[in-house]
């Protein structure tokens, strides 16, 4: 097989290193070796480690978003399902975040400066989501998108935080049931919670 570009496999290192042993731990020397090439070979793709660790997170986040673009070509039209379809890619992440966390949430713990480049990819990328899951609550006639939007939200991330520390059994299914019947009692009169089906 043939080896990947210097730039893709100084990423593809970075990545494994800052997700296993954490951003402040791993130096620059410590990547090169890692992919195999030298120290400035990586300055000649990134000027700091920081803009490598925010070009890491960009392509996480783009991973992401990528996600609500795969539903909403799935699911035409059918917002409700596109915001479930979303959950579900998150659902399906949790077991490797059991084992190694969440990157945006490791990554804000190591980068409390909130004026620091990856750490402001990660406030972009939280925000443009919101955007998108109160657009969808939009969509599917909801009678307070932003309210939502912002319910669905913390529970995605607490699920997220909650697979990482192993607090709760089930996390998947949990969450797919739980924006389930978020979505159900949103949409029901008088405030009526009516029990979910399965989660698709």
């Amino acid at each position: 097989m043939a080896k990947l570009p210097p730039r893709e496999r100084i990423l593809d290192a970075a990545e494994e290193l800052f997700q296993n042993e954490g951003i402040r731990q791993v130096g620059v020397q410590a990547i090169a070796e890692k992919a195999e090439t030298t120290k400035t070979a990586i300055y000649r793709h990134f000027e700091t480690k920081d803009a490598l660790v925010a070009e890491w997170l960009r392509i996480v986040a783009a991973d992401y978003q990528a996600a609500f673009d795969r539903v909403e070509a799935e699911y035409p039209g059918r917002p409700r399902e596109q915001i479930l379809g979303v959950t579900r890619f998150i659902a399906e992440g949790l077991p490797a975040i059991s084992h190694r966390g969440c990157p945006f949430i490791n990554s804000i713990a190591e980068l409390p400066d909130r004026s620091h480049p990856a750490r402001q990819v990660i406030e972009k990328h939280k925000a443009r989501q919101a955007r998108r899951l109160a657009g969808l609550c939009a969509e599917a006639g909801l009678p307070d998108p932003e309210q939502t939007a912002a319910e669905i939200t913390f529970v995605l991330e607490g699920a997220q935080v909650s697979a990482q520390n192993g607090s709760i059994d089930q996390t998947g299914d949990r969450l797919m049931r739980i924006v389930a019947g978020i979505l159900d009692r949103h949409r029901s009169p008088a405030g009526v919670v009516p029990v979910p089906d399965q989660a698709r």
